[in-house]
């Protein structure tokens, strides 16, 4: 990651401090506005419509990281609650310039998806987040519903299992928001992921060369 490190003695000093709670705050604020004035049509005016986009309303390309992804009350607190834990834990682990480049990388994918789809959201820009923080805790354990504990690997698993299905079995329009909206998430770990698979490639070759020893031996 040596690029972002040469970015951020170049830039660093331009990077939003507390971005996620920004978008936190943000988004509770699209809920509450349009729960108490449904009337004015602000979720809709701020969502990321291509269409929209290309007629004129350009704010869309930014404004749809404030729409939030869930529509109900409770639903609303435990998404803003995971989410500002697993931005606020990614921004004192890497700092404020690093996270700022992966959250908007990720946006620039959200947008490159839509621009595929016509539409797009933040669901799997927020998961891209989770799957960094797996990556850095992945034994960190989350209260799923506030009550059952569960280490974020295993969610995090689930959500990649999910994720595959999408790609293999979605529509185009699946796969288009999938490979671009993890843009952010390959290049911070995609050296990661490179490493890992190798060595579990040497390490099943190592077990099957000592059992075909063991059963040579016992000959």
């Amino acid at each position: 990651m040596r690029w972002i490190d040469k970015l951020d003695r170049r830039f660093g000093r331009f990077a939003i401090h507390d971005l996620m709670m920004a978008v936190v705050v943000g988004q509770a604020v699209v809920f509450l506005a349009d729960f108490f004035l449904p009337g004015l049509g602000i979720w809709s005016s701020l969502a990321l419509n291509m269409s929209a986009v290309l007629q004129g309303e350009i704010w869309r390309v930014i404004t749809f990281i404030f729409v939030p992804a869930s529509s109900t009350p409770l639903s609303l607190l435990f998404t803003l609650y995971l989410l500002w834990l697993i931005g606020h834990t990614l921004e004192q682990s890497w700092g404020d310039f690093r996270f700022n480049v992966y959250y908007f990388l990720g946006v620039i994918g959200a947008i490159l998806a839509a621009a595929i789809t016509g539409w797009g959201t933040t669901y799997y820009l927020n998961l891209s987040l989770f799957f960094a923080f797996a990556m850095l805790y992945p034994d960190m354990p989350l209260l799923l519903f506030f009550i059952i504990p569960i280490k974020v690997k295993w969610l995090a698993l689930f959500a990649g299992a999910l994720c595959l299905f999408s790609l293999i079995f979605g529509s185009w329009a699946d796969r288009a928001c999938v490979l671009f909206s993890f843009l952010n998430f390959l290049l911070f770990f995609g050296g990661d992921f490179w490493r890992m698979a190798k060595q579990e490639i040497r390490y099943a070759q190592n077990r099957r060369a000592w059992r075909n020893s063991n059963n040579n031996r016992w000959r």
